[in-house]
């Protein structure tokens, strides 16, 4: 169940172009790989600085095209989508210490609103391209602070986008439970510190889930139960049931 490594995900995923596109808004050294991780840090931004080869150069490029292409990207693939926040992180940062406007971020949030309203359609016509925009919407709500808060303009999606995924039609599918269980370990208690009763609301539906179990596969009764076990040890889990559910799952 566990994500893959954390190995940093290199810009060269992308066509010519658009390498070229992120590198000179990156301002990565000219035909290298460049890649974003964070010091001392094995997520968020929290006390960690971005790990970049030179300074960025956010005014170099259109950053709504650089938007727009971060967010189709992240709707294709899923292990991009899980990285894309770093990236995003960056480019705000330097767009608002070197060129003092928001563009790359206004065009990303308008970018998620317009996938948001239309989730439904994006989830009949590809239930990957669901999965992976619930990912990267989590991965930006993770990353993106104001004041050292999360956002709240993205708390409300965020949770609608997972009570999506605690709904019967998707808990038969085990891509979705694992998405949700997922975003659950990596946003969990931040969405229950900024709306706590709408996550009581969603582990009502999770509950329901398991406890009537039509259509649900044991892998996923199986996820469902550790996540409720994990937020009911305040969002953390002991040595013995990591071990337990990650046997489970692996074996």
């Amino acid at each position: 169940m566990g994500e893959p490594s954390r190995e940093e995900y290199k810009i060269q995923s992308f066509d010519a172009e658009t390498q070229q596109l992120l590198k000179t808004a990156l301002k990565g050294e000219p035909g290298a790989p460049l890649e974003l991780g964070w010091g001392g840090a094995e997520k968020g931004p929290c006390g960690a600085t971005p790990l970049v080869s030179l300074p960025l150069d956010p005014g170099a490029v259109d950053l709504e095209k650089v938007a727009n292409v971060i967010v189709d990207h992240s709707l294709q693939d899923c292990v991009f989508s899980k990285e894309a926040g770093r990236m995003c992180y960056a480019i705000i940062q330097a767009e608002s210490k070197q060129a003092g406007q928001s563009v790359f971020r206004r065009g990303l949030l308008n970018r998620l609103q317009q996938e948001y309203q239309a989730r439904e359609q994006l989830r009949a016509r590809s239930l990957q391209g669901w999965v992976c925009y619930v990912t990267f919407i989590c991965n930006i709500f993770d990353y993106l602070r104001v004041n050292n808060m999360p956002m709240m303009a993205l708390v409300n999606p965020v949770y609608d986008c997972l009570f999506r995924l605690a709904q019967p039609d998707s808990l038969s599918k085990e891509e979705e439970v694992d998405c949700l269980v997922l975003q659950l370990h990596r946003v969990g208690e931040q969405l229950e510190k900024m709306n706590g009763q709408r996550m009581d609301e969603l582990f009502v539906l999770i509950r329901d889930g398991f406890l009537l179990p039509t259509g649900l596969s044991s892998l996923a009764q199986l996820l469902l139960l550790e996540i409720i076990e994990f937020r009911a040890a305040g969002w953390k889990t002991t040595p013995a049931a990591h071990k337990y559910y990650y046997s489970e799952v692996s074996d």
